[in-house]
């Protein structure tokens, strides 16, 4: 049975994670990763159109996206607790780099068919989930606890502005190389992590530290093993239901909708307004980065985290109804900062409460509820905007995910009674 631990918090400098220097090369690799798998959707997802005009094509990539973090993140995060992560983390750039390199094949010579964009949508999709939690967990080797909050944050900063650029980027790459050479030119942006990777000091094997226990990994099994484990953690609990029930409800479903919203705004034309409308919720992410950790703002605490999410509820819900262009853009502007904030506090109280030799599977649950429940927000605002609207399907979700958290919170705050008091959960 194992006994509740403690929230993460204590007064660190502003970007005390930037003081190691593995955290700043980790961070910038982590950035360029990150930006050329937005490059790498920017060009198959154009081609796809262009060649295929198929939204059922589409809606599968956006499946293959997400439906490998529902199934796969325990397995790939226990993966990362059996073996070495820098290992993990480089299978996951290989497949990122080979689905590439077979888009720039397949585009050169004139031969793409829609099953080689099933097969090709679905390796990326497994890079994704493959790389997520050995990411994580190799935080822990670079900084330690002392300064993990301030390595999250910054991690989710980096990948929020790899996210930033990604966009931009591949727009660029797209007109001045072509689809071809430049998806070819994009396996290279990858390769920055996974050759540092190769002699990185880090991770037990590199440190010399014991290894956990060897585990076997047994699919639904593990799964539901690791909730038997930490079930009796209320911080664990609470942050895994928090962020997996946000997913679930809202997730990032609206963006797949930016284009309606724009033209009900508006602004229905691929210009300057369009852009910042789809942009905004990423800038307010990396605003959110830059001044939390610049101002060394917010120490974890579960009860804070519920708060911002309720926040981010408040702000989804003004951006859904509003009919204003400017209230609309500020606020998914402060959506996209809060979404941020209380993410990034989120999985560091995870990370801190997970028992060492089970901490990639526990990252790994916490991803298949962050991640893999976004897999069925399109019907709660998808297919609820096609019978009421999309302005009134978002606004019921942010709305049911309110109630939703307040009711978390409750059931949370009770079981952390119930157990010996915890710092940070009341």
């Amino acid at each position: 049975m194992m006994a509740p631990s403690k929230d993460g918090g204590g007064k660190a400098p502003s970007f005390a994670a930037l003081r190691h220097p593995g955290c700043r090369v980790y961070l910038l690799g982590t950035m360029l990763a990150m930006m050329a798998d937005n490059i790498e959707h920017v060009i198959s997802y154009w081609m796809i159109y262009q060649k295929f005009h198929s939204p059922a094509l589409a809606g599968f990539a956006v499946i293959t996206h997400w439906a490998p973090f529902l199934f796969f993140s325990v397995y790939a995060g226990a993966l990362a607790d059996r073996f070495d992560p820098r290992r993990v983390i480089q299978a996951g750039m290989g497949l990122f780099m080979l689905a590439s390199v077979l888009w720039g094949v397949l585009f050169l010579t004139d031969t793409l068919e829609q099953w080689h964009a099933a097969v090709l949508l679905v390796i990326h999709g497994m890079a994704g989930v493959l790389w997520s939690p050995a990411s994580q967990l190799i935080v822990h080797s670079i900084v330690g606890k002392t300064h993990l909050q301030s390595a999250v944050r910054l991690m989710s900063t980096a990948r929020q502005m790899g996210l930033l650029m990604g966009p931009a980027v591949g727009a660029g790459i797209l007109l001045l190389m072509g689809p071809a050479w430049g998806i070819l030119f994009n396996a290279l942006i990858y390769l920055p992590l996974t050759l540092w990777m190769i002699s990185a000091p880090y991770g037990h094997r590199a440190t010399g530290e014991a290894p956990p226990p060897r585990r076997a990994m047994r699919g639904l099994s593990d799964i539901l093993e690791t909730i038997r484990m930490i079930a009796t953690n209320p911080i664990i609990v609470s942050m895994t239901l928090l962020v997996g029930v946000a997913s679930l409800l809202i997730g990032n479903a609206h963006q797949a909708q930016m284009p309606e919203f724009a033209h009900d705004l508006g602004h229905g034309d691929a210009g300057i307004h369009y852009s910042v409308l789809l942009t905004a919720g990423a800038a307010g992410a990396l605003s959110a980065g830059v001044i939390l950790e610049s101002r060394n703002l917010l120490a974890t605490s579960t009860r804070t985290a519920f708060l911002l999410v309720m926040g981010w509820c408040i702000a989804i819900g003004v951006f859904a109804l509003s009919s204003n262009y400017i209230v609309a853009v500020g606020a998914i502007f402060v959506a996209g900062f809060l979404n941020l904030a209380y993410g990034s506090m989120a999985q560091t109280l995870v990370q801190l409460n997970a028992p060492q030799e089970i901490r990639g599977r526990v990252i790994g649950l916490y991803n298949m509820s962050a991640h893999g429940l976004r897999t069925f927000s399109g019907v709660t605002v998808g297919i609820g905007g096609a019978a009421i609207g999309i302005h009134w399907s978002l606004a019921l979700s942010a709305m049911a995910l309110l109630a939703a958290t307040i009711a978390t919170l409750s059931l949370t705050s009770w079981m952390a009674r119930s157990q010996s008091p915890v710092a940070g959960a009341e």
